[in-house]
């Protein structure tokens, strides 16, 4: 190839997540699970952390147990955090770490909302914080814009839980924050 013209093959790996997260988007959650799922065998607790963090973060979404929802996205937190935080890797060189540090808004606001659904209110609010520290470092566009206005939902809410206001196990119900990328 010419020089100028070259470009990374793309991840396929990345492109099988992206298309089970259209699945998901277009209502098929249990299917959505179940490629997850497959996808994770695959990849294994050892594959590609970036793999791990992106595949980790969206199968939380699928899953019905509060629970397992914070499991996953724990996974996801800590390969992003194998990614960042290698004090062998020079963040520019390594080409997940741009993205990883790209997710942590968007990874502590869903640990803080999984936690808040929990009644962990101390644990999400730890996690609200650094997803607002996290988020100073997103661009003004959209993604950025909606973990921001995420992140001051979620924050509103947990204002409110401590005032009688419904609450995840009350007839209103809270809603969830979304799960965006990058």
């Amino acid at each position: 190839m010419a020089k100028g013209r070259e470009q990374a093959a793309p991840d396929a790996v990345l492109t099988r997540i992206g298309q089970v997260v259209m699945l998901h988007h277009a209502g098929d959650r249990e299917e959505a699970r179940d490629r997850f799922l497959g996808l994770w065998a695959e990849i294994g607790e050892h594959g590609d952390p970036l793999h791990r963090c992106t595949l980790a973060h969206y199968l939380a979404d699928t899953q019905d147990d509060p629970g397992d929802e914070l499991a996953w996205d724990l996974r996801a937190l800590t390969a992003a955090e194998e990614i960042t935080q290698d004090p062998l890797a020079d963040p520019h060189e390594h080409e997940g770490a741009l993205a990883a540090r790209a997710l942590y808004p968007s990874l502590h606001l869903n640990l803080a909302d999984d936690y808040d659904r929990l009644g962990h209110r101390e644990a999400a609010r730890l996690h609200l914080r650094r997803a607002r520290g996290a988020a100073e470092s997103l661009a003004p566009d959209r993604y950025g814009e909606g973990v921001r206005a995420a992140i001051g939902r979620l924050e509103r809410r947990l204002d409110g839980a401590g005032r009688g206001s419904d609450g995840p196990d009350r007839p209103g119900g809270w809603p969830r924050p979304p799960r965006q990328r990058p």
